[in-house]
Parts: C-alpha cells; structure tokens; sequence
C-alpha cells in the first residue's frame, strides 16, 4: 500500500491534464489503438508512458474469479448539463463542478465521462458492446476512482440517446447537453466489482480505484451505431491481473 500511495503521488502529476482540464488521456506523443502507436508499443512513445509496458497494475483486466468481500455502497449526486467533445480518441463529456460520488469514507468529485467501444473489461472472457467510464478526482488526495458501466443495446435510453444526437463528428468539435443528466446511465442496481489499477490511455498511471458495475444499461442499438460510426474500436486490450485481488459486493 506505501508503494502504491507513493507511486500515486508521482504519477498524479503525469495524470494532470486528467485533472485540470476534463481530459482522460496524456497530451504529448501520439498514440492509437493500432499499428505502431497502438496499446502494444504505448510504452516506447514518451517516457512518461512507461507504465504501458512495465506497470504491474494495469487495466482494464478480464474479470473472473472474483471475491465477495463486505464493500460500501456506491452512492451518486451527479449535476446535470456538461459539454460534449470529440477529442480523437472518444466522445467524452465533461461536466460541472460539484457532481459527488460516495463509498464508504471516499469522496470524489466527478471530472468527466467518456465511452469505449468494446468495452475495456470482459466478465469471463465476454467483451460488451460498449463501455463507459466516469472518471473521478479524490477529495481528500488526487487519487481518481473510476466507474466502468456496461452498454448493451436494447431499450433506448433517454440520456445516451440526447448525448447521440450531439456527438460531434470532428476531432476537437463540441457541443453542449444542458439538460443531459448522467445518472441516466447508471443501472438500477450499483453492484460493483473493485481492484486497483490503472488508466486505460497513456501514460497508464497506476492510480486509479476501479468500481465496475455488475448490472448494464441498456441503449438503442441505433444509438450504439453513432458512437461506433466515429469510433469503431477504441478498447484497449485487457490486461494480467499480477497477483491482484477483484473484490465482489453482494
């Protein structure tokens, strides 16, 4: 736990524009998800990306075998509203300040979401159409904690479905979604896996306190097809667990 804080700390100053500018990835040397920039060769890019390649808590990670473990409730006050952005690697949102989320004694502050296509995680080895991530910023000492939620097509979905018709179609495009309430993709039920890992996107820091909702949401397929129309696959391939233990609430 000492290494990890300690590494925590270097590595928040790695993860900043994360956290000064709403964005999820590292600015600086370019990067996809194929070919010679892709998820194999991230950590050749930039030093700051060594993670990539010799990180011993990366993610997303297949889970499997996981743990029923007595863990905290999460618990969501999230605003309305935000800016919706292509920023060339996802539709990302970014959104007002003051949007809460609780578990247990932790406290974080909602810094954006953003969807992926597959999803990033598998459960025994099963890959969903998509996944989104709610990226948040500890109170208490920079660390982030992150939200992972299945997307499934099925019945449409009023908030993802507003947020599909804003997509914007560039790289660098935005738009706002005022009246877009985020807690509209959040399952009925907030069931959660937890484990400590990683950022998904360069530089792969190894500070994030991962929370991945058992339950999906559902979306219309068609609204699926907006995302994937711009991003067809933007998941990057999941990673060894080292070791780690994937805790289950009941």
């Amino acid at each position: 736990m000492e290494r990890r804080s300690f590494l925590r700390g270097l590595a928040l100053l790695a993860a900043c524009p994360l956290c000064t500018k709403g964005a999820f990835a590292a600015e600086g040397a370019h990067w996809s998800y194929e070919g010679q920039a892709g998820p194999e060769h991230w950590g050749e890019l930039s030093a700051e990306n060594a993670a990539c390649s010799a990180g011993s808590q990366q993610s997303p990670l297949d889970i499997t075998g996981a743990i029923k473990a007595d863990m905290p409730d999460i618990r969501t006050e999230w605003k309305k509203g935000g800016t919706v952005l292509n920023n060339g690697h996802t539709i990302q949102v970014k959104v007002p300040a003051g949007s809460k989320l609780r578990r247990g004694d932790k406290i974080y502050e909602l810094v954006q979401y953003h969807f992926h296509a597959p999803s990033e995680h598998l459960v025994d080895g099963r890959h969903f159409p998509m996944e989104a991530h709610f990226v948040h910023k500890n109170e208490k000492n920079g660390a982030l904690g992150v939200l992972g939620v299945f997307i499934v097509p099925g019945a449409a979905n009023n908030t993802f479905a507003k947020l599909a018709a804003a997509f914007p179609a560039k790289a660098g495009e935005e738009a706002a979604v005022d009246d877009t309430d985020p807690s509209g993709l959040l399952p009925a039920s907030l069931r959660y896996w937890a484990y400590e890992g990683s950022l998904t996107t360069p530089p792969c820091s190894e500070i994030v306190d991962w929370m991945v909702a058992k339950d999906p949401i559902e979306v219309a397929a068609a609204d699926i097809k907006k995302f994937t129309a711009l991003y067809s696959m933007n998941a990057r391939p999941a990673l060894t667990t080292n070791r780690r233990y994937i805790l289950s609430s009941s």
